[in-house]
C-alpha cells in the first residue's frame, strides 16, 4: 500500500510530500493522521532544522477529500466535521508554531484546506500553474485549518472576506501580487527552489527564526507591552546559544559565521 506521506531528508531539511497525486493529494484520514503525528516528531527533532511541504504530482493539495467526507455524512453523524478538531487544528497549530522554518512548494492548485496549509508556512514557492481556491464556502463550510487567522494576516480583511465568501480562484501572478506567493520560478523548478530556500535557512541560526516566528505570533496579536516583553524573552534566550556567541565572534573578526542551530 502506497505510503499517504512521504518524508524525505537531505541534510537538516526535511521534506513532507502529500502523496495521493491520483486524487490530487486530497486530505483523506490516512494522510491528516500521518501529517499530524509527523509533525509531532519533528518539532522536538533537533537534526530537523527546516522543513519543506509538497504534493505529488501536478496538484499541491485539493483539501479535504470529499468522497469520504461524504460517506461520512451518509452515517448520520452528529458531527460531521469532528476531523477539524481531531486533524485540522492540530495541523494547523503544529505548521504555525514549529520552531524552525517552513516553506510550501506549491505547484498545481491548493484548495480549501490544502490552501490553508500553504498559509500557515513561512515561505510560498509557487509557478504560473499555481492557484488558490478558498473552496469552503462553494461546500456550505466555514473556514478551517486556520485560514482565518493565516488569511487576514496576509492580505488584509476585506480581501479575506472577498476571497472566502466568493471562493474564485486566484491565479499566481495576483497570489504573488497579494503575499500569497513570496517566491514566482518555473513550474518545473518550483520544489528544488524550495528545497534551496530551505537548505538556506536550515543553514542558519535556527533557535533564532523559532523566537522570530514566536514574536511575531505574539506581535500579530498582542499589545505593544505584550510585544516587548516576548522580544525580551526572545533575547534571552537567543542571546545564550553558541549561535550568537560565534556569530558574534565572526563578526569582530571580519569572519562568515557558521551557524548549527544551537
Amino acid at each position: 500500500m502506497t505510503e499517504p506521506l512521504l518524508v524525505e531528508r537531505s541534510n537538516a531539511v526535511v521534506t513532507l510530500t502529500l502523496n495521493r497525486p491520483a486524487a490530487m493529494n486530497a486530505l483523506d484520514t490516512a494522510l491528516k493522521e500521518a501529517l499530524r503525528d509527523t509533525l509531532v516528531e519533528l518539532e522536538h527533532d533537533r537534526s530537523c532544522r527546516a522543513l519543506v511541504l509538497a504534493g505529488a504530482g501536478p496538484a499541491f493539495c485539493a483539501g479535504q477529500d470529499l468522497r469520504e467526507h461524504a460517506t461520512t455524512l451518509a452515517t448520520g453523524t452528529t458531527e460531521p466535521l469532528d476531523t477539524v478538531r481531531a486533524h485540522y487544528n492540530p495541523i494547523a497549530a503544529r505548521l504555525a508554531n514549529l520552531p524552525k522554518p517552513v516553506v510550501a512548494a506549491v505547484r498545481g492548485m491548493a484548495a480549501g484546506a490544502g490552501a490553508s496549509l500553504a498559509l500557515l508556512a513561512d515561505f510560498r514557492v509557487g509557478g504560473p500553474g499555481t492557484r488558490f481556491l478558498m473552496a469552503f464556502a462553494k461546500v456550505g463550510l466555514a473556514a478551517d485549518t486556520g485560514a482565518s487567522w493565516s488569511l487576514p494576516r496576509l492580505v488584509g480583511h476585506a480581501k479575506a472576506v472577498e476571497l472566502l465568501m466568493l471562493a474564485e480562484p486566484v491565479t499566481a501572478d495576483e497570489a504573488h501580487r497579494l503575499g500569497l506567493l513570496n517566491r514566482m520560478v518555473d513550474d518545473d523548478l518550483v520544489l528544488a527552489t524550495a528545497q534551496e530556500l530551505a537548505a538556506r535557512l536550515a543553514a542558519g541560526p535556527t533557535v533564532a527564526y523559532g523566537a522570530i516566528k514566536r514574536e511575531l505570533s505574539v506581535g500579530d496579536a498582542g499589545t505593544l507591552s505584550e510585544a516587548l516583553a516576548a522580544e525580551a524573552q526572545a533575547q534571552a534566550i537567543c542571546g545564550a546559544t553558541a549561535d550568537h556567541r560565534a556569530a558574534t565572534i565572526a563578526f569582530v573578526n571580519k569572519q562568515p559565521p557558521t551557524f548549527e542551530g544551537r
